[in-house]
């Protein structure tokens, strides 16, 4: 009888390490990028704020109307049960405050957003009050500071606007632009090396020899990884023999702040990437115990981290989105950015799963009609079937300990949108 030798099925195989240890483990090695630039607002979004911003001056400026009405003085209210009856006396318009000065029941016709002049300290809506010519009449139902927004109401000055790590979203550009700034300092763009490896992948435009597949890991990674703070450096198809790939490797880590290749991380006699890296610098783990993407290599290269992810195009993706975009994040010093939350959703099928190991299966979550969630899979989940992770708009995240999952069972799921 054949003695079987360890494999990628042995849940107990030696140097497996779980999900949790891999990320602790890259997190540790992981340090933040200490350059930054000045760039114009119109070009920030999408990148790290640098500096904390601290506010110039009060917003609003000044105090003004939240409402179309009439601005009075809380002297002029009439006393319960009575009404007043108070003369227009002039009107004031965003940009165009009023300048004069009001007597004793005066009132001033006043537009959303102009600024509220002294002593006046009640607006009240237009729809609140019976106006015959140039008077209203009001009753005695309003109060002091209604409907006025107070000067520093939003931002005071002198106090934190946005704190450094803050990933600026539209919004926060909005924000900065009504400060006035033209310029901010953000992180400087992390340069990201990604490759490909193995003799039978072919470029596209080429003819496929016989057993040649197009290289899509490539495409896959430079579509995922085109942001505002990254500059992708593709270096293709590389030569796959130990001392070209350590040549490539070695010259690459001179000027670029991660590298990531695909395949040539596994135990066969044509997988040169991970012997490469440990004659090159050093690796922390190559076998984690995630499905798809066990053979997964992370180390060092002088002090340049590099990832070797599996070469099986799903293994890819999930390795990418579960470990490098965490990476990512702190390189480039985020955090705090948009919330991408996982979140319980009911699996409307079986699905097999052993204890031992994390399985990432890709599903499609939708909402019924009474707000519940459900999730099916996309079908066959084989690391090589790219068209699941097409199909799919979410992974099915299948904890470490988890044993089979039955119809009905509720399953944690991570929607792809926001991801990235």
């Amino acid at each position: 009888m054949i003695k079987s030798q360890t494999n990628c099925s042995d849940l107990n195989e030696p140097d497996l390490i779980t999900v949790t240890t891999a990320l602790q483990k890259i997190l540790a090695q992981i340090k933040p990028l200490q350059q930054y630039q000045r760039i114009g607002l119109d070009h920030a979004c999408g990148r790290t704020l640098y500096h904390a911003v601290i506010a110039p001056f009060n917003v609003p400026p000044h105090r003004n109307s939240a409402v179309d009405g009439y601005a009075i003085n809380s002297t002029d209210l009439p006393e319960s049960g009575d009404t007043s009856e108070l003369v227009i006396a002039g009107a004031a318009y965003a940009g165009q405050p009023f300048t004069g000065a009001l007597a004793p029941g005066e009132c001033l016709r006043i537009m959303t957003g102009a600024p509220v002049p002294e002593p006046l300290n009640v607006v009240i809506m237009q729809e609140q009050v019976e106006r015959f010519n140039n008077t209203i009449t009001l009753d005695h139902t309003h109060r002091r500071h209604q409907n006025i927004r107070q000067a520093g109401e939003d931002i005071v000055q002198g106090c934190p606007v946005l704190l450094a790590g803050k990933l600026l979203t539209p919004a926060d550009i909005g924000l900065l632009a009504s400060l006035g700034l033209t310029e901010i300092d953000v992180t400087r763009k992390l340069r990201i090396a990604i490759a490909s490896t193995g003799d039978e992948l072919h470029s596209l435009g080429s003819e496929l020899a016989p057993g040649g597949i197009y290289d899509s890991n490539c495409h896959t990674l430079k579509a995922s990884l085109e942001r505002p703070d990254i500059t992708v450096v593709n270096l293709g198809i590389l030569d796959d023999n130990p001392a070209s790939l350590q040549r490539c490797f070695e010259e690459t880590a001179t000027h670029c702040d991660l590298i990531i290749s695909t395949g040539g991380v596994s135990v066969g006699d044509a997988d040169h990437t991970r012997t490469a890296l440990r004659a090159l610098g050093s690796i922390e783990f190559w076998k984690v115990a995630i499905k798809p993407g066990r053979p997964l290599a992370f180390g060092c290269l002088n002090k340049t981290p590099f990832f070797g992810l599996p070469g099986n195009p799903v293994a890819v993706l999930v390795t990418l989105y579960q470990f490098v975009l965490p990476a990512i994040d702190k390189m480039l010093g985020i955090t705090d950015r948009p919330v991408c939350p996982a979140f319980t959703a009911l699996s409307t099928e079986a699905i097999r799963k052993r204890p031992g190991r994390t399985e990432i299966q890709r599903g499609i979550i939708s909402q019924t009609t009474t707000g519940h969630w459900h999730v099916k899979t996309t079908g066959q989940q084989g690391s090589g079937i790219l068209r699941s992770m097409s199909l799919a708009n979410a992974f099915i995240i299948l904890e470490h300990d988890r044993g089979p999952v039955k119809k009905g069972d509720p399953v944690t799921v991570q929607p792809f949108a926001g991801l990235l």
